[in-house]
């Protein structure tokens, strides 16, 4: 195998594509900011068995970080990324840089309302927008007919959605099992940036998340859960947890008990590194 082929331009995108397009094919996109792991090789997988054609997309997206330094440290190995590809001989890798998305006089922002001024977005203002706005145009570039997206940034994934219906754009929006370590930890491209003694510390998360899951499911309201697990977390390393919250699958709206299908979804930050996670809870 070799390394997939790379575009960089969106003109010889559309004209790889083109063909695709007129037959009628089934094309698949999984949009990532690279690094990839074994969580991005596992979109890519479902979308070689679902599709005809395959793009995969690596845009470190400047839209969607509110702090320059994390734009700056955020993981950038788009040759090694290319190599991880290989095996599944996906039809392009399409790597466009900033000019290429966001051209001189650029000047529109999707913005998705209700669903982004929670959870993390409550704690990164306008960061959705640039994630929606980003996406949007990756639909449109690619013209895929489905889209891969990790159930880990459950939030994004629901965005996503909302977005995708609320412009017509025609895509079925595929979410997918988060992928984790032996040890339970979220597969993220953010793990690269754990120390080792922090990456002993990271699993604490997925391990409250578990135990509060068992005590809901034994009746237990999540408000009486709530400030003992931020506290484990604190104890155990975790220097901030930015939410720690039991929210609706639909319209991500706060419960207290699982009435409706369900997620315990939280953010904290290990070591300077912000970490997310969330597990289903069944009604």
């Amino acid at each position: 195998m070799s390394h997939p082929p790379i575009l960089r331009g969106l003109d010889e995108l559309r004209a790889t594509i083109a063909p695709w397009q007129a037959k009628g094919a089934r094309i698949g996109v999984v949009p990532t900011m690279g690094a990839l792991h074994d969580g991005h090789l596992s979109l890519v997988e479902l979308a070689k068995k679902d599709c005809d054609h395959v793009i995969v997309t690596i845009f470190v997206n400047p839209m969607q970080f509110n702090n320059p330094d994390d734009l700056e440290s955020y993981p950038r190995t788009e040759h090694s990324d290319a190599g991880k590809l290989e095996r599944f001989d996906i039809d392009v890798l399409y790597v466009p840089d900033g000019p290429q998305m966001y051209p001189e006089g650029f000047a529109s922002t999707v913005t998705v309302q209700g669903l982004t001024d929670v959870l993390c977005g409550a704690h990164r203002p306008g960061h959705f927008d640039g994630v929606a706005t980003v996406v949007a145009k990756l639909f449109l570039q690619t013209a895929a007919t489905d889209a891969y997206f990790g159930e880990k940034d459950f939030q994004q994934l629901q965005i996503v959605r909302r977005m995708a219906r609320d412009l017509d754009i025609p895509i079925k929006v595929h979410g997918c099992p988060t992928i984790r370590e032996i040890d339970g930890l979220a597969m993220s491209s953010r793990n690269l940036l754990l120390s080792d003694r922090a990456r002993v510390t990271a699993p604490r998360l997925y391990e409250e998340m578990e135990r509060v899951a068992q005590e809901i499911a034994t009746g237990t309201p999540f408000s009486q859960l709530q400030a003992p697990a931020m506290k484990r977390l604190e104890d155990a390393g975790y220097t901030e947890v930015e939410y720690f919250e039991m929210r609706a699958n639909d319209d991500l709206s706060l419960l207290d008990a699982p009435t409706r299908p369900a997620r315990l979804l939280a953010a904290a930050w290990l070591a300077g590194v912000r970490l997310i996670d969330n597990i289903a809870i069944e009604p």
